[in-house]
Order: structure tokens, then sequence, then C-alpha cells
């Protein structure tokens, strides 16, 4: 059976989404990233890069959300953009791993988590302008379709929605008043059995919930070791 490595943070939710949706069954395997359990033996040999999500199905390992959706979709055939699309399909899906992905990691790490006692006003305000751009664009592309690519609900869009349904964490209690076509997409795929099943995985389990010093060691370990 497919082993899926998770927590309950963004990329690996939009993972159980697919899981969930294509009735894959699958053994979810808890990694607690604030005790640091991303950096046991194990698990980096699971993935080097010692983050979550990621799967090993039967052997094959994949790591990165975005190339497990694309491997689970071209192994099932579930969710998959028709073939005359897959030029726009991983555009957008790479539009959202390099770019909406990363951006909004870093703009919720500087408006939540960089330590207080410094100035981090440039480095704040740029993750908050990119964050923004980027989903401006989103919000223009979805203008008058119903879904990112095609006339059907596909990867791409669990791909954007594991981080976009998080918009308000990352810019603010009104920001999805700026994205009212993102807003739309959230919400119908919110609302989804499997979203709901995708979101409530993590409380089958026990995640530590503290960011203390143990925490932030495990998670931000750039604060504890300097290299430049």
């Amino acid at each position: 059976m497919l082993k899926f490595y998770f927590n309950g943070s963004p990329n690996p939710t939009k993972v159980a989404l697919y899981l969930e949706e294509s009735g894959l069954p699958f053994e979810p395997v808890k990694i607690d990233t604030r005790k640091g359990e991303q950096f046991t033996p194990e698990f980096l040999k699971i993935n080097p890069n010692g983050k979550v999500p990621a799967i090993d199905d039967g052997g094959t390992i994949v790591f990165d959300s975005n190339a497990i959706l694309l491997y689970l979709a071209e192994k099932t055939g579930k969710f998959l953009p028709a073939a005359s699309l897959r030029g726009e399909t991983l555009s957008w899906l790479m539009f959202i791993a390099t770019g909406v992905g990363p951006y909004s990691g870093q703009a919720v790490h500087f408006k939540h988590f960089a330590p207080k006692d410094q100035n981090h006003d440039y480095a704040h305000n740029r993750y908050q302008y990119e964050t923004d751009r980027h989903y401006k664009i989103l919000d223009g592309h979805l203008k008058g379709r119903s879904y990112m690519i095609g006339d059907s609900y596909s990867i791409v869009d669990m791909a954007l929605w594991g981080w976009a349904r998080m918009v308000p964490f990352k810019l603010g209690d009104d920001a999805f008043a700026r994205y009212p076509n993102v807003k739309r997409l959230v919400d119908e795929i919110s609302a989804r059995p499997a979203a709901v099943r995708a979101i409530a995985l993590k409380d089958k389990f026990t995640f530590k919930a503290e960011m203390d010093d143990e925490a932030r060691a495990n998670m931000f370990k750039h604060m504890t070791t300097k290299v430049a």
C-alpha cells in the first residue's frame, strides 16, 4: 500500500486531497516537523531534503507536492487534464510550485514567525508584495473560467487550493476580497467531501502544537546556524 508521509501544512494537504478524491488506498505516516522527525535517517532516505510530503508507492519514492500530484495523476489517469492541454497544465503547475508556494511560505514566515526583536520590514514587504502579485495573476486567469485548466477540476486546482485556502493567514483577514475568483474556486473545493477528509486527516494523529524553542530550532534551522 502507498505510504503517505505528511503533516497538516499546505503542501501535504493538497496531496491528501488527491488521495481522497481518487480513492487510492494509502497509509498515512505522521512526520512531526516541530519535533524534528523530518531529519531522522529513516525519513531522509525517503526525502533527502527533509520535507513533507513524500510518498513511497511500492518502492517508487516521490517527493515535492506538485511532483506527487503529477505522478499520481499520470498513474491513475484521474484529475489529469487532456493531453492537448499538457503545456498549459505544466506551466500553471510549475507556476504554483515555484512561485505561489515559496512566496506564500515566506510571507507566512515573516508575518508570523520571524523574531519580533529584529527589523524585517524589507523582507516582510517583499514577500507580501510577491504573494499578492501571484494571486492577482491567478485571479485574472480564473476570471470567466470554472477551473484552472480547461473545463474540469484537476490536479492544478488541487495544487492551488493547498495554499490558497490559507490566504487570510498569509495576507490578512480581508485579503480574499482582492481575489474573488480564487476565493470562489477555494470555496467550491473546500466544500467537497474529499477536501473535508483531507483537512481532517491530521486530527487522527497527535502533532506538537507549541512553537517553542525546540520547534523553532527544528523548523527554522537558519536561526541557529550562520552560513554567511
